[in-house]
């Protein structure tokens, strides 16, 4: 019995690094996205957080406007995902999946025959980008976040640093798998970023789309998973 239930922990964590991976390339295809469109993070909170406060000092109000309603969104995509998941009635394990891939869809075709202005684009990108990031929340023991670097740059040292310096052998195993499943985290918001400018110059407005699909192949991963074997 110990064995099914190690085989099965063993499983689920594959398959949340798998995701971990896919939505950290998703998060830096839109942030790399919304920082080539509009000239603002969309899930990097802490860049568009320093721009806010450069932005007070110089009295640049359009980066003001626009920096305090991503990061706004951003919080209440990060309340309405966190709640979601919480709701008690609520028994699709895959829907965030499903809203976000919705949300990125129906601005997509709604932008490309009515065009959006930059505060509407990056009000609903980031609500987006908060839900993302309450879907995977951690890989094993480790806590993650997908949609931005800073804290995760900040575990993968820690990490690797408990990694050399600790003389048990649990913890080094541990500690080691962790900063795998962070620098794999890492690695793939870079691909996602540095896909991005690749795709905008051949997609234009479809860009968008990308990221939703793979977002439908999320819920497929997590669905296959989640269906018994025989």
């Amino acid at each position: 019995m110990s064995k099914e239930k190690s085989l099965l922990s063993s499983e689920e964590i594959k398959v949340q690094e798998k995701l971990a991976i896919l939505l950290a390339f998703i998060a830096g295809y839109i942030d790399a996205t919304g920082l080539i469109k509009w000239k603002t993070y969309v899930s990097f909170m802490s860049g568009n957080t320093t721009q806010l406060g450069a932005a007070f000092s110089s009295e640049k109000f359009g980066v003001i406007i626009t920096s305090a309603t991503v990061i706004g969104s951003f919080l209440i995509g990060i309340y309405a995902g966190t709640c979601l998941s919480l709701w008690k009635k609520c028994r699709i394990r895959v829907i965030a999946f499903y809203i976000v891939a919705g949300i990125l869809m129906l601005y997509t075709f709604i932008n490309y025959y009515c065009q959006f202005s930059v505060i509407p684009s990056v009000a609903v990108i980031g609500f987006a980008m908060g839900m993302m990031n309450t879907i995977v929340t951690s890989v094993g023991n480790q806590k993650v976040n997908t949609d931005f670097v800073t804290g995760t740059l900040n575990s993968l040292a820690r990490n690797t640093a408990i990694f050399t310096m600790s003389n048990d052998e649990n913890e080094k195993k541990e500690s080691k798998a962790n900063a795998i499943h962070l620098l794999l985290l890492w690695i793939g918001f870079v691909s996602g970023a540095f896909t991005s400018p690749f795709l905008i110059n051949l997609l234009g407005k479809w860009t968008l789309l990308i990221p939703a699909v793979l977002l439908l192949t999320c819920s497929r991963l997590i669905s296959n998973s989640l269906t018994p074997k025989k």
